[in-house]
C-alpha cells in the first residue's frame, strides 16, 4: 500500500512558478512509475507528466517546455517545477503511482494504483 500526499499548490501570476512535491510512503518507492494529472472545473483528468521507474520521462504537449518531472527514490518524493505558468494551467493536481509496469510513463490514469488528494493551482492573468 502507497499513500501520497501532494503539497506546494497555490495561487500564482500568469509567468509565475511553483513547485508541487509528492511524498510517499511505501518501501518501494523507486519501482513505481510516477505521474502528475490535473483535473479542471468540467473537465477530465488528463496526464500532465510521468516518470518511470526506469526514469524514462513524458510530458503532454500543453506543459512540455514548461514543466519538469523529478524523483528522488532515497526521499520518497515526486516533484513538478512549473514556470511559465498560464491561467490555462488552473486544476487540481494529483500524484499518482503504479506497480507493476513497464519502464515507459503511461498516460492512461486507469493504469495507476494509488492517489493523493491533490493540491490547487490557480493561475490569474
Amino acid at each position: 500500500q502507497v499513500q501520497l500526499v501532494e503539497s506546494g499548490g497555490g495561487l500564482v501570476q500568469a509567468g509565475g512558478s511553483l513547485r508541487l512535491s509528492c511524498a510517499a510512503s511505501g518501501r518501494t518507492f523507486s519501482s513505481y512509475n510516477m505521474g502528475w494529472f490535473r483535473q479542471a472545473p468540467g473537465k477530465e483528468r488528463e496526464f500532465g507528466a510521468g516518470i518511470a521507474w526506469s526514469g524514462s520521462i513524458h510530458y503532454a504537449d500543453s506543459v512540455k517546455g514548461r514543466f519538469t518531472i523529478s524523483r528522488d527514490n532515497g526521499k520518497k518524493t515526486l516533484y513538478l517545477e512549473m514556470n511559465s505558468l498560464k491561467p490555462e494551467d488552473t486544476a487540481v493536481y494529483y500524484c499518482a503511482a503504479a506497480e507493476g509496469l513497464p519502464p515507459i510513463v503511461e498516460l492512461n490514469p486507469l493504469l495507476y494504483d494509488y492517489w493523493g488528494q491533490g493540491t490547487q493551482v490557480t493561475v490569474s492573468s
